[in-house]
């Protein structure tokens, strides 16, 4: 897998980062199936029971994304994370239409964890994406826009090696051409989360991403990855993850307790 690495000076400002990846391939996506629809229902009416005891605001893993956001300069009531406006859309209106596979499987995962699940199309990234703070001079296009915009100097974004933006403010905004189609044979998705236990709620949200690929797309080939300060990057040329066929149960049982790969430093 390409190289996906968080920049040193974002994890001297943000130590308490933990992240896992799911590089997917061979990849089928299209409309969910209705299993994965009733499934994602399901997850929302839970979800929604549990915001009425506990406002979104409150929850240990958008508090920590909130002082995240404001520690780079982001207001947190003007921008949300991913999973704070999923939550907010489920308490607010009950019900997330469904899009597709892969973007319906990273929701449904994200609103069980309260955590921001990001699915990138890697055919719409060059290259190594890096996390780091934007110089401004990057380019960013939103989903639905007809021109780019660049990013505001010091935000934190998801960049490739030319210079194009995949995520913007972390985990607020996902690009035009990172976003999952009916094209999309090869993924990304990225697990983030700052709190207490993010190192385990992170690991958990990792073991249902890969159990929901199995179930869904079965023909997929899965490696994963963890990242933390400690080992902020992963997909070293020359060194591969360890990669599991979702199809095989007992690859499930492995990727689900023992998601390994290959980390490696800057």
């Amino acid at each position: 897998m390409q190289t996906f690495r968080y920049d040193d000076p974002v994890v001297a400002r943000f130590p308490t980062i933990h992240t896992a990846l799911v590089h997917a391939t061979g990849l089928r996506n299209g409309p969910s199936a209705p299993d994965l629809q009733q499934a994602y229902g399901a997850e929302q009416r839970i979800a929604a029971d549990r915001l009425v005891a506990t406002p979104v605001a409150q929850m240990p893993s958008i508090a920590a994304w909130r002082r995240v956001f404001a520690g780079f300069g982001a207001r947190p009531t003007q921008y949300r994370s991913a999973a704070e406006a999923l939550l907010r859309r489920v308490a607010r209106h009950g019900d997330i239409p469904s899009i597709n596979t892969l973007v319906d499987l990273g929701n449904l995962v994200s609103i069980r964890h309260a955590l921001p699940v990001a699915v990138l199309d890697l055919a719409g990234v060059a290259g190594p994406i890096t996390v780091r703070f934007a110089t401004g001079s990057e380019r960013f296009t939103d989903l639905g826009a007809a021109d780019s915009v660049a990013p505001e100097p010091g935000e934190v974004v998801f960049a490739d090696r030319d210079d194009v933006v995949c995520a913007r403010r972390w985990c607020w905004r996902q690009s035009a051409q990172s976003a999952t189609g009916p094209a999309t044979v090869e993924a990304l998705v990225v697990i983030e989360g700052h709190h207490q236990t993010a190192d385990r709620d992170v690991s958990d949200a990792l073991a249902d991403v890969v159990a929901l690929l199995a179930t869904f797309q079965p023909a997929a080939r899965v490696a994963t990855y963890r990242l933390s300060a400690a080992a902020p990057a992963s997909g070293a040329p020359g060194r591969p993850a360890d990669r599991y066929r979702s199809s095989s149960a007992s690859s499930r049982r492995a990727a689900s307790v023992t998601p390994n790969a290959i980390i490696t430093r800057k």
